[in-house]
């Protein structure tokens, strides 16, 4: 996606944006190897101008904070995730300073793997990301505990709108562009291909494109489809020119969690009262995010793609089911049944022992 310069933002976000550059670039110099790796460190925003943007009195105020010292949190996340605003909220909006807590965001880039090792190893305490990005880098047994998810939804299946395909059986023998080969969206429509009747692997065609081409792949005629996540697949969808067939809100997905957060195995060890305190202000973010789903987005703003307005992010918030988010019993058997699903697709071993690797990843710190 192209980005917008900073004057398409209002006068306040545009400050934010630059401080935000400077700052990143500033720490990047002096943090240490091990830390600055493959991310950017994500600094408060600046104060955003409020003229225009849709403000509540009371949630402003936000929740007092703990009495006491606030415990010093690193966090890792995906700064490019509009779906991921519950973060942005439990920071800017106090509910990670009331459950005890001062979590410093880092922005990671780097692939699954290195990001579970960097929470495993305790360079990071706590970190957020998508289910089906994280159970098979979880089964090598990375110290990594999922102790609570945060909404559903941010997966989608595009066509062009005037290529006659309108449901799953339609891509039999078509092509289907994705960001990489073991992409959310890439695992996620392989299982709804499987349900729908589909081999994944002998009747369509997976295809990897960088993330920006993907669909310039459909509209050149290399790929028929597109999976992928937002903001990306609902930006295509604004001009019309692309429709949505599936998504990871259809049928029975409706009620499953999407994105989840993991903690160091030694947090739920040693300091469980810690690991409680940030699965609970995450959780209250993510019902303030459907509760004012506007001053949840201008609360992002500032970490958004330029081509994404507070509009977007509004609908979006609204979009994503942050009203949904299971803990204990509920989100374990959840990633057992995505676990099970994924060996259909082969991506686990069919001997894998689903309802023990969730047992085994998943810590319920809230009882």
């Amino acid at each position: 996606m192209t980005n917008r310069q900073d004057s398409d933002k209002p006068a306040g976000v545009a400050s934010s944006r630059r401080i935000f550059i400077a700052g990143a670039a500033a720490a990047a110099v002096g943090a240490p190897a091990a830390l600055a790796a493959g991310r950017v460190f994500a600094f408060p925003r600046a104060a955003i101008d409020a003229q225009g943007l849709p403000i509540c009195s009371v949630a402003a105020d936000g929740p007092a904070p703990a009495a006491g010292p606030l415990k010093k949190i690193t966090f890792a996340w995906n700064a490019g995730a509009p779906c991921l605003v519950a973060v942005t909220v439990a920071k800017d909006k106090g509910f990670f300073a009331r459950h005890g807590l001062d979590v410093d965001l880092i922005n990671y880039s780097g692939s699954t793997d290195q990001l579970l090792e960097t929470l495993a190893t305790g360079k990071a305490d706590a970190a957020i990301g998508m289910a089906l990005r994280w159970l098979k880098p979880l089964e090598q047994g990375f110290d990594v505990k999922i102790i609570a998810s945060t909404h559903g939804g941010c997966l989608r299946l595009l066509v062009p709108a005037d290529s006659g395909l309108g449901d799953l059986k339609d891509l039999k023998g078509k092509t289907i562009a994705v960001s990489d080969m073991n992409a959310p969206g890439k695992n996620f429509f392989a299982i709804a291909l499987k349900r729908a009747g589909l081999d994944p692997v002998a009747d369509v065609d997976f295809k990897p494109f960088p993330g920006p081409l993907l669909r310039a792949a459909v509209e050149k005629g290399e790929a028929h489809a597109i999976a992928d996540t937002d903001p990306n697949t609902f930006l295509w969808l604004k001009d019309g020119k692309f429709k949505e067939i599936s998504s990871n809100l259809s049928g029975d997905y409706a009620q499953r969690a999407c994105c989840i957060v993991g903690v160091r195995g030694g947090l739920v060890r040693d300091d469980r009262p810690t690991a409680a305190a940030i699965a609970r202000a995450l959780l209250e973010a993510a019902d303030f995010a459907h509760a004012h789903p506007s001053e949840a987005a201008a609360t992002y703003l500032p970490f958004a793609p330029g081509s994404v307005s507070l509009d977007d992010l509004t609908t979006l918030a609204k979009y994503h089911t942050h009203q949904h988010h299971p803990v204990g019993q509920a989100l374990k058997d959840q990633l057992a049944s995505y676990a099970e699903e994924l060996k259909l697709v082969s991506v686990f071993k069919p001997t894998t022992d689903t309802a023990k690797y969730a047992a085994r990843i998943y810590a319920d710190v809230l009882s």
